[in-house]
């Protein structure tokens, strides 16, 4: 895909925006201002212009934030880690509902103080702070205007999504990797493409190779330079450059290399597998749910 000198621009914008996000962190010495789903959100708004992401320019703030707040407060109830996941998937999709919002990166501000642990308030001051300054962005981009409401979060999606996630946390719960239950880029998208009326195997298949090919990235790069700004500055030019092989535009997949630079270590080694198992899971749930459906319009028809 061709990128025109604005394009280009936006980029290099997103792109020092993220890095001075973990230059404020090498500098602090604080990991909980890595914020990985900040590169998603700048990717998608700042340099997509997502319309779902962007009609609404206050809920840019009022829903990662208001997820984040969740999040660490869930994280504060002494339950098992994969109770906390589903506490606060079903708190965020309340929240989500409350604010007539589809923002899909709530989600992973949601879930990452619980997969980081977060203690210190620091975690909250940063996501106010670079959610804000996003907020602030697109207002002055200004694409937002003129874009019709969007749909309303429907009770439906919010059950199919529920019921999705319970399986697979109760899954890898039983097969004895915990850690595994929430893996907030993969469950960003799988909110995404589970709202969309048509979704092939095909798309499916680039973006599970997108997610898995992200994380891996991360991961490689951050155990050969063990250094958060330089791992940011090759990690995320070389999944644009994966994007861009698989022609395809996925802003979660930005997220997966600032990941890698705030797991823990049981959860950093298996990174590149959780990630492609779970895309897998989830994006082909998606898939077998469009095709059935189909089938039984088809059936339907013919009666």
């Amino acid at each position: 895909m061709s990128l025109t000198k604005r394009e280009v621009g936006n980029y290099l914008i997103g792109f020092a925006f993220v890095l001075l996000m973990v230059t404020a962190a090498s500098w602090l010495h604080d990991a909980e201002i890595i914020l990985p789903e900040i590169a998603a959100l700048t990717t998608g708004m700042w340099i997509y212009q997502n319309k779902t992401w962007i009609r609404q320019p206050i809920k840019i703030f009022l829903a990662p934030s208001g997820t984040a707040v969740i999040g660490f407060l869930v994280n504060q109830i002494a339950i098992n880690y994969p109770e906390k996941v589903l506490l606060t998937l079903v708190l965020i999709l309340t929240l989500l509902r409350i604010l007539n919002s589809t923002l899909a990166p709530a989600f992973a501000t949601g879930l990452l103080p619980i997969i980081i642990n977060a203690t210190h308030w620091s975690f909250i001051l940063a996501i106010f702070l670079f959610t804000a300054l996003l907020m602030v962005g697109v207002l002055i981009q200004g694409h937002y205007k003129n874009l019709p409401a969007g749909q309303p979060l429907r009770f439906s999606h919010m059950l199919g999504f529920s019921l999705a996630a319970l399986i697979w946390v109760v899954a890898v719960w039983a097969c004895g990797y915990p850690q595994m239950a929430g893996i907030p880029p993969v469950l960003v998208v799988f909110f995404e493409v589970s709202q969309m009326p048509n979704y092939s195997f095909k798309m499916a298949a680039k973006q599970v190779i997108a997610l898995g090919g992200a994380a891996t990235i991360g991961v490689l790069v951050h155990l050969l330079l063990a250094s958060w700004l330089l791992t940011t500055l090759i990690s995320l030019p070389l999944v644009f450059v994966l994007l861009q092989f698989l022609h395809i535009k996925l802003p979660a997949a930005y997220a997966f290399p600032l990941l890698a630079l705030v797991l823990p270590t049981n959860m950093f080694n298996r990174l590149p597998l959780s990630a492609f198992l779970a895309a897998t899971f989830f994006l082909g749930a998606v898939v077998g749910y469009r095709q059935l459906q189909s089938r039984l319009q088809i059936t339907t028809e013919n009666d």
